[in-house]
């Protein structure tokens, strides 16, 4: 449980043992990269030091954009990871700082997905003709989302 020689052998045959490591172990970069590239959802077990590694969070969202959920909100603040996360599934824009959620390349490859994701979108990208208009064309009930001015355009009413 707290020999790392032992507990890295034994990740190495079956990733879930980590959950049964010492914290110390769950904080070890090693043991943890062993588990996570068999299973992206053991980031669940990692210390809260490792769910704040760039590293170890891309490999596990790599493999399941939804792990997002179990990074820290520094890297739910890192574009490269979100973008690797919305491109799986567009639904995890919500999960992503409130700065990425007004970038227009997340919040388009998310919209692209689904336009009800511009509920999602900051409100600048809200009043964004080429945003919305990715939204509305899906679905023109998502007008309810654009800003008031573009609910006044008629290029895209």
């Amino acid at each position: 449980k707290g020999d790392k020689e032992i507990v890295l052998e034994a990740v190495r045959q079956d990733g879930c043992l980590l959950k049964y490591a010492s914290r110390k172990l769950q904080g070890d970069k090693e043991v943890v990269m062993e588990s996570i590239r068999q299973s992206g959802f053991l980031l669940e077990y990692a210390s809260e030091e490792l769910q704040a590694d760039k590293e170890v969070v891309m490999e596990a969202v790599r493999q399941n954009g939804s792990l997002l959920l179990y990074a820290s909100q520094e890297l739910k603040g890192d574009k490269e990871i979100v973008l690797e996360a919305v491109r799986q599934d567009g639904c995890l824009l919500k999960y992503a700082s409130r700065k990425l959620q007004g970038d227009k390349e997340v919040v388009m490859e998310s919209i692209r997905q689904s336009g009800f994701l511009l509920e999602y979108a900051s409100e600048e990208l809200q009043a964004d003709k080429e945003v919305v208009m990715e939204a509305v064309r899906q679905n023109g009930s998502l007008l309810l989302y654009a800003s008031q001015e573009l609910k006044g355009d008629k290029e895209i009413v």
